[in-house]
């Protein structure tokens, strides 16, 4: 069964999540990265046993990392060696931790823009600077900004790479992860990858960590298993980066759930079968999505990324602005994200949740076109 098909709007309604709660009931939320699903029942007997033996203690074992790479090599043929990785609270305090093992407190980071907005957020708290090195027309890794990135961030910099993309839904290859190990070798760049969105992919998904065997990368069930609220993560050290994550403080691994542990580990362990009708139910919405535009907002361009649920939306032809998703929500009681907290590129974009229900996307469709 098709898990986008589960719920209805009334029932979706109920939740008390950011979703769900922090707009007016009116409005229809397709912004932040929550899906409309229920929980794979692999994971929801995992989390009703542990609460049936009162056992909600603290994390222990390696049984995450070892689901991790059971999963990672079944699905992209590389496992990640279980002694080689850490829990962490989630992905981005994970980075966080990521640039403070491996960089200078005053190091800068470079990002490919338009990117995932808690990047320039979760960086610029630690007072560091951001150096962007715009994605090309394509949405893909434009070399020569990387290089001036590289070079304008100097020695000793991180490059913090977002695989699969957010919001782009971008998909890199493995010749182009390989320049950028290149690259970043070439300049005294380490490289740290957010690779959250990985198991969410219809174009093969290469790990960094396969083609570099020097850096670090950090991976959850969070996003294609819909755990958010369920906080654990792994950070993952190549071979080369191991004594890196040794000098991780012991107090971080007191930071992830223990529940959550027990579902992130069941979903890369028995939930496959979910996920592969989640991303059958994905593509459709794809389609969906690209006929409903075509039909009654053509001025809006945009091209189906290969990985993530994510929708990037060029709105630059309607006329509406920089910033169209507070047209879209004031007017036609839609939200989106906005595309100006992405950075540079983000002018006259909005970004769409895709993982929903058919019905959902197309009254959006609607109710977007109806604002012009």
């Amino acid at each position: 069964m098709n898990p986008l098909r589960q719920l209805s709007l009334d029932q979706l309604r109920r939740r008390t999540s950011m979703k769900w709660r922090h707009y007016p009931e009116d409005v229809l939320p397709l912004w932040v990265a929550e899906m409309d699903v229920l929980l794979a029942e692999p994971v929801a007997r995992a989390i009703t046993d542990a609460v049936a033996l009162g056992d909600t203690g603290y994390p222990c074992g390696t049984a995450y990392a070892e689901a991790l790479a059971e999963f990672a090599k079944s699905r992209w043929d590389w496992a990640p060696a279980v002694e080689h990785t850490a829990i962490v609270p989630d992905v981005m305090l994970g980075v966080v931790e990521m640039l403070r093992l491996v960089s200078h407190r005053d190091a800068p980071v470079v990002v490919n823009c338009p990117v995932y907005p808690p990047f320039y957020q979760f960086v610029e708290s630690l007072g560091r600077t951001v150096v962007e090195a715009p994605l090309d027309e394509t949405h893909r890794i434009d070399f020569t900004a990387l290089r001036d990135a590289f070079t304008r961030a100097g020695k000793g910099a991180v490059y913090l790479l977002c695989s699969p993309h957010n919001p782009t839904g971008t998909v890199h290859t493995g010749a182009e992860l390989a320049e950028v190990a290149r690259l970043a070798r070439e300049h005294g760049v380490r490289v740290v990858a957010d690779e959250i969105h990985a198991p969410i992919t219809t174009a093969k998904f290469v790990p960094y960590l396969s083609v570099a065997d020097d850096g670090l990368s950090l991976m959850s069930a969070s996003k294609a298993w819909n755990l958010a609220g369920l906080k654990a993560a792994l950070a993952i050290a190549g071979p080369a980066s191991a004594e890196d994550l040794k000098r991780l403080p012991e107090e971080v691994s007191h930071g992830p759930s223990h529940v959550g542990i027990l579902a992130h580990t069941a979903a890369l362990r028995h939930g496959g079968d979910w996920l592969d009708a989640l991303l059958t139910g994905l593509d459709e919405n794809r389609r969906l999505l690209a006929d409903l535009l075509a039909a009654q907002l053509p001025g809006v361009r945009w091209t189906p990324g290969q990985g993530t649920y994510l929708a990037w939306l060029d709105c630059r032809g309607l006329g509406l602005g920089d910033d169209p998703g507070k047209v879209f929500l004031k007017n036609g009681r839609v939200a989106l994200n906005s595309g100006i907290p992405f950075g540079t590129g983000g002018k006259g974009f909005v970004r769409m949740n895709l993982a929903t229900s058919p019905e959902i996307i197309t009254e959006a469709v609607r109710r977007m076109a109806s604002v012009l």
